[in-house]
This record gives structure tokens, sequence and C-alpha cells, in this order.
């Protein structure tokens, strides 16, 4: 697993849309917060026919056991490319 946070590639105030075209870019699968907006940026890329890498958005509502044991099954039991155009959220259940 290769985890690279936005604000270490200096995107830190960077807007959603654009952050997406990044991770497209870079082919990354995007793992975040922002349940509030990033969903919408998202599904506007794969309505439009851009390339959309994947989203996977954490909900701090389990205990972080829960979530890392749910990214670990996402990571094992997948590729990435099983992840374009989706947008999943965790916990998964």
């Amino acid at each position: 697993m290769d985890i690279v946070r936005v604000q270490d590639i200096g995107l830190r105030n960077t807007d959603d849309p654009e952050i997406l075209e990044w991770a497209a870019r870079e082919k990354r699968v995007l793992l975040t917060h922002d349940v509030a907006t990033i969903t919408m940026y998202a599904y506007e890329r794969v309505d439009r026919g851009l390339p959309m890498t994947g989203v996977i958005e954490v909900i701090a509502t389990d205990s972080i056991g829960k979530i890392l044991d749910d990214l670990e099954i996402l990571i094992l039991c997948a590729n990435p490319e099983d992840y374009e155009n989706q947008v999943l959220f965790v916990p998964l259940f």
C-alpha cells in the first residue's frame, strides 16, 4: 500500500475536482473523510466520461480498528481497476 497525503504533495487547499483530476492522472484511489462534497464531484466525473480511479470514503462512526479492518479487506480483495468509477464507504457494514 502506498499512501500519499494531499498535504505532502502540495494539494492541501485544492478544490475537490482538482484532487480527483490528480488522482485520475496518477492512477490513485482517493481515500477521504470528505463525505459532504467529494461524492458529488466523483460521480460528476463519471457522468462526464472523465477517468475516475475510485473513492473510498471513511465515515468515522466505528472504531478505528473496524475501519482499518474494512480497509484491509478492500485492499486485499480487489485490484485498483476494480475501484474505477466507484465510490465505496467504510465501514462496509
